[in-house]
């Protein structure tokens, strides 16, 4: 089961009329930083309360929706860390928090950045303007459009009877192994991205594509499709400079994979839970 709950949090352009805001939460983005509070080691956003006596050059306010009820803001600002707060990135997030409120966080983060990054038209240079109707930015000059980033890209579990394919990224710890994964193409489908990325990456076919999920990855604009893959054909051979080694594993022994919060485990613990009846 993937562990979602889409009635954590309800996407809004515009914030209802009549809606409470002295319990409204406040995603302060300074450098890509989140400005946090730890309870008992567990970062959380910026209340209401606190909202309204921290010292930062606030560039502005962006309503994103309601989290459990209680409307939630992005805010782009500079400046330092008031005392009692810390800017931490979303890695310092991941696994500490709630899944919802993480997405919640890379949600507020990527806006941020797109924000950030929108400012003026990358056509004709004029200076954009948020629209009211959705999430865009439009430039008054030559009209051109600009959308939040979201990159698609596959993951993907090749199996092979009671043995799954994991591998290791060149750059990962040594002895951490993982599902395949890859960005689409323009002009690609995922289905087309999954037999090419698997191909180059390890050199193997595979069939039987099966779609179980997905999971926003903020790092930085990614939204991982997760599927299942059967082995049809070929040897395994590392792409030199990407994978550094790829295996065939038991599904009862398994080496070091990711950690819960990650779609390449869910993939994982699906097939085990499969082939373990």
């Amino acid at each position: 089961m993937w562990p979602h709950d889409p009635d954590d949090f309800e996407s809004l352009i515009q914030l209802p009329e009549g809606a409470v805001q002295d319990d409204a939460v406040y995603f302060v983005v300074v450098d890509q930083l989140i400005l946090s509070v730890s309870e008992r080691g567990v970062p959380r956003p910026v209340t209401a309360d606190e909202y309204r006596w921290l010292e930062l050059d606030r560039d502005c306010e962006i309503f994103i929706g309601r989290y459990r009820g209680r409307s939630c803001y992005v805010v782009p600002a500079s400046g330092r860390a008031p005392q009692g707060f810390a800017l931490l990135g979303l890695r310092a997030w991941l696994g500490r928090v709630e899944h919802s409120l993480f997405y919640l966080a890379g949600r507020a983060q990527q806006i941020a950045d797109w924000h950030r990054d929108h400012r003026y038209c990358g056509r004709c240079g004029a200076e954009t303007q948020s629209r009211i109707e959705d999430r865009a930015k439009a430039c008054p000059e030559c009209g051109l459009l600009c959308y939040p980033r979201v990159a698609p890209s596959m993951i993907v579990l090749v199996r092979n009877g009671d043995d799954m394919l994991l591998a290791r990224n060149a750059a990962w710890p040594q002895g951490m192994y993982s599902t395949l994964a890859g960005f689409v193409e323009p002009g690609e489908s995922v289905e087309q991205t999954i037999h090419r990325e698997v191909l180059e990456e390890v050199g193997l076919r595979v069939k039987n594509l099966r779609y179980l999920g997905s999971q926003p990855w903020p790092f930085p604009h990614s939204l991982m499709l997760g599927f299942h893959a059967d082995f049809a054909s070929g040897d395994i051979r590392c792409q030199d400079g990407e994978i550094a080694d790829a295996q065939w594993f038991h599904y009862s022994k398994m080496p070091m994979v990711p950690p819960g919060t990650a779609i390449s485990r869910w993939l994982i613990d699906a097939f085990v839970a499969e082939r373990g009846r």
